[in-house]
């Protein structure tokens, strides 16, 4: 339900565009920048119908000042301006909540409690999740910049969707009997693996925050959670909600801090019995080298991506663009599985070229409080700089800058969403993950050939196809190395399918039932049988 409201959502945003709606294209550096639907979106700012009363970090059920004392500020992202101040965990303060959570898992209720129990649980904090939905939105896009209606329509109720389907594995999980070769009666046990270690990221806050709670709790495990410094606001929220569900107190601890502090204490933390990060790459290498370097706890990662999206040679064109276009600009391009290479078809080149630069010319930036529209600012002042730096290199490189290339106005982080065509494999834009609104253009000849080169990146996390061929579809689902591959769609996130990488992309599943694997241990039980009827 929730990945159709998704779609359903998104479908009504994305407006097809017209044969007549191509623009002739500039080479170099893009003309009519002024077409951006953009100007009245970011002149006048709605204030957010939200308060902040939550800024302390949650500790054995209870809401805390820093032992530092020390508070950092948390900004909206459309002004740079701070929202709130909120306690910033370090060394001491990891240390006190995986003490809380030790205790809850060796002497608390919630691993002795029945499946069937923590599930009621579990659906109670869903449905005041559901209850606060408007709230909880507004909280999620002025602390993250992301559209109101996306976060309001999809994602929390994409949340909810979450811990209701969580909520119903608790009681099903169980082992097995193994026949053994004599007189041996032999059963696995799913035993919860303890206290997880959790670090999510700043795109998408809240749904980073059920991937992990849901089936750790499912579980029956408790957990220290490492938010984002730029978004710690929604999970402090949402946690609140989950203690008036009746979770025990100590289960869920929540420390709002920065990576080289809060991060690495959590992640070299000897009595964290299991770590799951969602971030960048190059994070990821730092969190497992401290996992293995401490108590080597298993780890769970979910990394950075450089997707493709294939559009083939028979594809209806129009339909391409939109598809490519949201595969790409979602979230503000703040996305890891964002189709950020667009290989396209040679017959079809010029057409999709033509009807993307226009597509994006469209799109409209602004207050992501305001009624229609489509993108809000990037989320801090790095990625800010981060994305306009990689937009000058593509300048500078042979690439074709067909749209956008600057900042939208001199306050916040608006950009221009940006079209680049010509693309290359060996520059910049088409190797690194950008994470902003940048679309890299490619053009190719064959299936063969396009394989290759969609595949000849470290990253395999997604990918994306667009062909009306099932014979294609097949050949090339099998031969893209991604652990994703969507047909005719894009960003489909159910809460039963599985979603993680290949290569640099990331280790294990999250979502789905292979999720509960991460946080279960499987215990082998062989007991003698004297005089068996059977064996």
């Amino acid at each position: 339900m929730a990945a159709r409201r998704l779609s359903s959502l998104l479908s009504r945003s994305l407006h097809l565009p017209s044969a007549s709606a191509s623009l002739g294209r500039s080479h170099g550096v893009a003309r009519h920048i002024n077409r951006f639907s953009t100007a009245a979106a970011v002149e006048e700012l709605i204030t957010p119908p939200v308060q902040v009363n939550h800024t302390k970090l949650l500790i054995n059920g209870q809401f805390v000042d820093s032992a530092s004392g020390k508070t950092f500020p948390t900004l909206d992202p459309r002004t740079g301006e701070v929202i709130a101040n909120v306690a910033e965990g370090d060394l001491e303060d990891v240390n006190r909540a995986v003490a809380a959570a030790r205790k809850a898992f060796d002497e608390g209720p919630w691993p002795k409690m029945s499946a069937y129990e923590r599930s009621r649980i579990m659906l109670k904090f869903a449905d005041l999740v559901e209850k606060h939905n408007d709230e909880i939105a507004a909280l999620e896009t002025w602390d993250n910049g992301k559209p109101y209606l996306q976060a309001a329509q999809a994602e929390v109720p994409s949340f909810v969707r979450l811990f209701r389907y969580y909520a119903g594995w608790a009681d099903k999980i169980h082992g097995l009997t193994v026949p053994a070769d004599g007189p041996y009666h032999v059963q696995t046990l799913h035993e919860p693996i303890g206290v997880a270690g959790q670090i999510i990221p700043w795109n998408f806050p809240l749904l980073m925050m059920a991937w992990k709670v849901g089936p750790a709790l499912a579980c029956g495990n408790t957990i220290v959670l490492k938010t984002a410094e730029q978004t710690p606001l929604t999970a402090l929220y949402v946690a609140n909600l989950f203690h008036e569900a009746g979770l025990p107190p100590g289960v869920l601890n929540i420390v709002s801090g920065f990576g080289p502090t809060a991060g690495a204490a959590l992640a070299s933390h000897m009595d964290v019995d299991k770590l799951a990060f969602t971030g960048s790459t190059e994070t990821g290498q730092t969190v497992l080298q401290l996992a293995a370097k401490s108590n080597l706890k298993p780890v769970t990662l979910e990394l950075g991506g450089k997707s493709p999206f294939i559009i083939c040679e028979d594809a209806d064109v129009d339909h391409a663009v939109e598809l490519a276009h949201f595969a790409l600009f979602f979230n503000q391009g703040q996305c890891c599985c964002a189709g950020s290479r667009t290989y396209v078809h040679e017959r079809v080149y010029d057409e999709f070229v033509e009807k993307a630069k226009a597509r994006a010319m469209r799109r409209v930036v602004g207050d992501p409080f305001k009624k229609g529209v489509e993108q809000g600012p990037q989320i801090d002042s790095e990625q800010f700089k981060k994305i306009l730096r990689y937009i000058r290199e593509g300048r500078d490189s042979s690439a074709t800058l067909e749209c956008g290339g600057d900042r939208i106005g001199s306050k916040g982080y608006f950009i221009q969403p940006t079209v680049f065509s010509n693309v290359k494999e060996d520059m910049s834009i088409a190797q690194d993950e950008i994470f902003g609104p940048v679309q890299c253009v490619f053009k190719f000849k064959d299936i063969g050939e396009v394989i290759k080169r969609a595949n000849n990146t470290r990253y395999g996390l997604a990918a994306g196809v667009f062909t009306k061929n099932i014979d294609t579809a097949n050949t090339l689902t099998r031969g893209l190395r991604a652990g994703t591959v969507w047909i005719n769609c894009y960003d489909i996130f159910d809460a039963g399918i599985p979603f993680g990488g290949y290569k640099m992309s990331g280790t294990g599943r999250e979502k789905g039932i292979y999720s509960l694997n991460n946080y279960l241990q499987v215990k082998a039980v062989v007991t003698p049988l004297k005089n068996p009827a059977w064996i």
